[in-house]
């Protein structure tokens, strides 16, 4: 199964009235074969992979009636969206919920009057999304400047379950290499094999651009023909004309493409699939693919001159405008300063981290749930473990982050609950002269772009900043899975006493927990006050 979705805007949305979107999903293993390669048991929807995209107006009730049928516990974020004043539907598994145990059913609600743009959904416990579990999810606003709309997904894909990489990783950590390098996916099928994208000339279209991968960047781009960017993580943007995109993990673009005036000629749409941290290997990374933009059916398809990527525009986040101009937050409140380490194990096994402790869930008790039960302790950022690397933040705050990363690893930083502002970037002091393309210092102006992903290249650093204006529990993590899955991230504890005076934690949750044995109460041990006692021990770095 794949897609290429176009809509008829005039009948499908601005006439349409908010709703409640009823939407049913049977989580399981499906053998499958997305790349060509032997069929294993990848993780569908409704006997699905890929799993069909969702659709909703701005302003409708999205109702997700999720039932597990794995051997395992289950949960899914709804990536980009902020979940205000309902962060337990979050869907990260131990931090703000304990899961869907096998056999039962939960209902994720996303209430979309305050946002609308591309985003999607992943599966949040045990790196699921990483075997298939993640779709996307559209939240199409009222008014409309374009004809039609093409959405478009990329992934990267393994050839095995990604557990069982990361099994055969810690036993053998030098024989992981070309598990490293993936497959690439176009709208859940081989790269080669995706149908065209079909165009009416003169029509405008917006291409809704999704990465659904975990580890590799893509850059897409259409032979003759401009983008202009209108939308980036669900943040509308003034239109920016550029040749490309390249997206990291997680990010979503949206695009204006105007068709050539006539159906004289067909095009090429070109992709590349990279990571500039996994060694290169000639066919294997980067990874090149091609298809056809169809006008006529057989008619000519007009060729190129070929053109080295530094010589076209791309977009860069510090030359998009929000759409809204919404101005720079004021000086911070809070300061958070961040700085990559790692941490090699006598077995060879690498661990990452930020300001010396790599990021896990070794608690015993969700993070939320600890922060709704503790009262007056629940500001105590120890409470929540050493390896949850939590930071309190103060109700209505300025927080400016700095994450400094001076290793030779690129990254895509998500955060949850939020859009941060994006406010400055450079290189990082010890750049090395070995890194011979060091990342120019650049500073936002009046009208900073927003948006809930940033990709930091290798030896550089980024600012971010955001008012702490949604009480939660929210990660910032990494979108590259083996990063964060060694430990590279960090938990927000978001005005706990606005928390526990202004939202309830829903029962239902609660007993998902306890018929899983978890704790509902408690710091992360499940202990009271700052005992700790039965915690694993926490992974520390050298930084």
């Amino acid at each position: 199964m794949h897609y290429f979705v176009f809509i008829c805007l005039a009948v499908c949305f601005i006439c349409c009235q908010a709703a409640r979107v009823d939407v049913r999903w049977s989580i399981s293993r499906i053998l499958t074969s997305r790349d060509g390669r032997a069929p294993w048991n990848a993780i569908g929807v409704n006997d699905h992979l890929p799993i069909p995209p969702i659709h909703v107006n701005q302003g409708d009730l999205l109702a997700l009636t999720v039932f597990n049928a794995l051997n395992e516990s289950t949960s899914l974020h709804f990536y980009g969206i902020h979940q205000n004043g309902t962060s337990y539907l979050d869907g990260v598994g131990m931090v703000t919920q304990c899961g869907i145990p096998p056999g039962e059913t939960f209902t994720y609600f996303v209430d979309t009057k305050h946002q609308h743009g591309t985003f999607w959904i992943k599966g949040h416990t045990n790196f699921q999304y990483a075997d298939g579990l993640s779709a996307p999810l559209i939240i199409h606003e009222a008014s409309q400047a374009y004809d039609n709309e093409i959405l478009m997904t990329f992934e990267d894909w393994s050839a095995d379950e990604f557990v069982d990489r990361m099994e055969m990783f810690k036993q053998t950590p030098t024989k992981q290499l070309d598990k490293d390098y993936q497959d690439g996916l176009i709208n859940g099928i081989n790269a080669n094999l995706t149908q065209p994208i079909q165009l009416v000339p003169k029509k405008r279209y917006r291409l809704r651009l999704v990465h659904m991968g975990k580890a590799y960047w893509f850059k897409f781009r259409i032979s003759h023909h401009k983008l202009s960017v209108i939308e980036a993580d669900g943040t509308d943007t003034e239109p920016l004309e550029v040749d490309g995109v390249d997206l990291g993990p997680g990010q979503r673009y949206s695009v204006i493409l105007t068709a050539q005036p006539t159906a004289k000629f067909n095009y090429i749409y070109n992709v590349t699939m990279y990571a500039n941290f996994i060694v290169s290997k000639p066919g294997m990374n980067p990874r090149t693919y091609e298809g056809l933009v169809e006008y006529k059916k057989g008619a000519p398809i007009k060729s190129e001159p070929s053109s080295s990527d530094s010589l076209l525009k791309w977009p860069d986040d510090f030359d998009l405008v929000p759409a809204d101009k919404q101005p720079l937050l004021p000086e911070p409140d809070h300061r958070i300063e961040l700085k990559e380490g790692h941490h090699i194990t006598g077995y060879g096994i690498p661990y990452y981290g930020l300001n010396g402790v790599s990021y896990a869930t070794t608690n015993k008790v969700p993070t939320l749930f600890s922060a709704f039960s503790t009262r007056s302790l629940a500001a105590n950022s120890s409470i929540y473990g050493p390896q949850a690397s939590a930071h309190v933040l103060r109700h209505l705050d300025v927080v400016e982050i700095t994450l400094s990363f001076p290793t030779m690893r690129e990254h895509v930083i998500h955060i949850h609950g939020h859009s941060f502002q994006i406010v400055e970037r450079g290189p990082t002091v010890n750049n090395t002269a070995a890194f011979k393309t060091p990342i120019p210092m650049r500073k936002a102006q009046a009208w900073p772009m927003r948006r809930d992903s940033v990709t930091v290249r290798a030896y550089s650093y980024v600012k971010l900043r955001f008012r702490a204006d949604n009480p939660g529990v929210w990660l910032l993590s990494e979108g590259v899975v083996t990063h964060f899955y060694k430990g590279l991230g960090i938990t927000f504890i978001e005005a706990p006493d606005m928390l526990q005076q202004r939202q309830a934690l829903p029962e239902e949750l609660k007993q998902m927990c306890l018929k899983q044995g978890i704790n509902v109460s408690g710091n992360a041990a499940g202990n009271q006050g700052l005992d700790l006692t039965g915690l694993p021990p926490a992974v520390y770095l050298d930084i």
